[in-house]
């Protein structure tokens, strides 16, 4: 157990490690499509002063990402813009959705997307992330508002949530063109697979956990597709753990469940951790400066530290943001927790 009661190998499941670890639309590049009159499938209540439309857009790989983006319907352009994404394993129909509508109503054009393999978006096999592909989203989602005729290019900030957090911090250390970059509940995904839970993992243990998903490759080669490592349980009966209690009060039930969501359904593949365990991401967050970073996480959030070493290593100007008594979870869907107006502060401030 960790000091916060956590058990590890269930919680290495969870963000994908495994059981092995601890034992659309053809486009050419650059161009988006437009999807209108689909139904609302968010797990969130639909606005009524906001405009919201599915599109489509690709990646610098070719891989074609799907989007939901708002823009208030009282507005005059060009208007500032946010790329959104997270957490790890949900999809655009669950927080993020809810963090793009909500500051849509703030005057931002927000656009919240699948990352890919995921969700609506494309790429195969499914149920995989890559710390590289996975960065490279975010800036297709840029090049997507920088093209978008209502949007000031000028004018773009990204919000990472959860695992994507970090992917997020790691897209704005290369991507010039973002101004300013916020995270809420932040994982460095690639440190936590590549560490375990307050880097805990012993080397005897990472490197069992990469022989057996070594070895798993010869399992999926033969089988022809990926094993999947298994999600959240489907009921809490004799579940103690509080952590995993907190995921399952969202990603299973109305709350947040969501057909399409990775940590809402089968969870991810097996062999998901073999790129993360030697790429970690956030080597050059001190060059994100001089741009600004807001990093906001609850106090009782199990990640919490994920978020304080960031801004230990990162250059000004930035902001640690603790929200008290809030856990890691809170700050998904809780608009009562979540500090939207201190974002829509941050970033009026810093894409003026």
């Amino acid at each position: 157990m960790t000091k916060t009661g956590i058990d590890r190998r269930a919680l290495m499941q969870l963000t994908g490690m495994g059981l092995a670890a601890l034992t659309t639309v053809s486009m050419a590049p650059g161009r988006a499509v437009a999807q209108s009159g689909a139904a609302w499938d968010k797990t969130f209540p639909q606005s009524e002063t906001i405009d919201h439309e599915k599109v489509s857009f690709t990646n610098r790989y070719g891989i074609t990402l799907s989007g939901d983006l708002y823009l208030p319907s009282d507005r005059s352009g060009p208007l500032p813009a946010l790329a959104i994404a997270g957490p790890f394993g949900a999809v655009k129909e669950q927080s993020a959705g809810l963090y793009a509508q909500t500051m849509a109503e703030r005057g931002y054009a927000s656009i919240a997307f699948d990352p890919s393999f995921v969700g609506e978006s494309g790429g195969m096999p499914r149920q995989v992330a890559s710390p590289d592909i996975n960065t490279e989203d975010f800036s297709a989602a840029v090049d997507y508002l920088g093209l978008h005729p209502e949007v000031d290019r000028e004018r773009i900030g990204i919000i990472g949530i959860c695992g994507f957090a970090g992917m997020a911090l790691n897209a704005v250390a290369a991507d010039k063109r973002v101004k300013a970059v916020a995270t809420t509940s932040m994982y460095d995904m690639t440190r936590v697979m590549a560490r375990g839970y307050d880097d805990a993992m012993t080397p005897e243990q990472r490197t069992q956990a990469l022989t057996d998903m070594s070895r798993q490759r010869w399992t999926d080669a033969e089988a022809g597709t990926p094993a999947l490592a298994g999600g959240l349980p489907e009921t809490l009966d004799g579940v103690d753990n509080p952590v995993i209690r907190m995921y399952f009060d969202y990603y299973k039930t109305p709350r947040g469940f969501h057909e399409r969501s990775v940590n809402s359904t089968t969870g991810w593949t097996v062999t998901n951790p073999l790129s993360f365990m030697n790429m970690p991401i956030l080597t050059y967050i001190d060059q994100i400066s001089p741009r600004p970073m807001l990093l906001i996480a609850g106090e009782n959030a199990h990640s919490l530290y994920f978020s304080e070493d960031a801004f230990a290593a990162a250059a000004e100007p930035k902001e640690l943001m603790v929200i008290p008594g809030a856990d890691h979870v809170d700050l998904y869907d809780q608009t009562d927790i979540i500090p939207f107006d201190r974002l829509a502060e941050f970033f009026a401030s810093h894409l003026a």
